[in-house]
């Protein structure tokens, strides 16, 4: 059993941008890179499609990643307070 090739992201991105750009047809592509030319067609589907969100969603991942940090260190500091009250009550029944 054959398989299946796997490609890196930035190589659809190449061929994409390749079919995208229109030098080349779809099928002059595919002989060049060895890729199905319908491969060719869905990778520069998807990169039209997500293209504007590159440039939408980098402030909202952004702010996405600091409120999830945020989130984590709140989490942390809770758990070191509960921590700390219970070693302050530990010690106390030891004295």
């Amino acid at each position: 059993m054959k398989q299946r090739k796997t490609f890196s992201k930035e190589f659809k991105a190449r061929v994409a941008l390749g079919a995208v750009k229109g030098q080349k047809t779809v099928a002059e592509l595919a002989t060049e890179y060895g890729v199905h030319p319908n491969q060719i067609g869905q990778w520069k589907k998807t990169l039209l499609k997500d293209s504007a969100e590159l440039f939408s969603r980098s402030k909202d991942r952004d702010i996405e990643t600091h409120e999830a940090e945020k989130e984590r260190l709140y989490q942390q500091i809770g758990k070191l307070q509960v921590e700390l009250e219970w070693l302050k009550k530990t010690v106390v029944y030891k004295r």
